[in-house]
């Protein structure tokens, strides 16, 4: 799985797109064989004014043979948006491929 970060508006140092990195990875441990790219937007929605709930983190999780899922969780940091919206990401994977297996 890659992982490709974009930020707008911000620069993420090496070091904590590595911690981001392997975060992801174990969140998503479960799900790694059936994601080929997961695509990490984070973005200021208040730009350089600061607000409660500015920091957005949009999850894109290119998954092999199906459409894509997105998911987007808002925070007052970078950190707690990115958890928060890996947590939505993996309940919507679950939900897809627990049918899969039902069916």
């Amino acid at each position: 799985m890659t992982i490709q970060f974009n930020a707008k508006d911000t620069k993420l140092s090496e070091s904590f797109r590595n911690d981001l990195s392997a975060a992801l990875e174990a969140d998503l441990d479960n799900f790694m064989e059936h994601i080929s790219r997961l695509e990490v937007h984070l973005s200021d929605e208040n730009g350089k004014k600061h607000g409660p709930n500015d920091k957005r983190c949009l999850l894109e999780a290119r998954l092999n043979g199906r459409k894509p899922i997105a998911v987007t969780d808002f925070a007052n940091n970078y950190e707690q948006a990115i958890f928060g919206a890996s947590s939505k990401l993996v309940n919507a994977l679950t939900t897809v491929f627990g049918k899969m297996k039902s069916h």
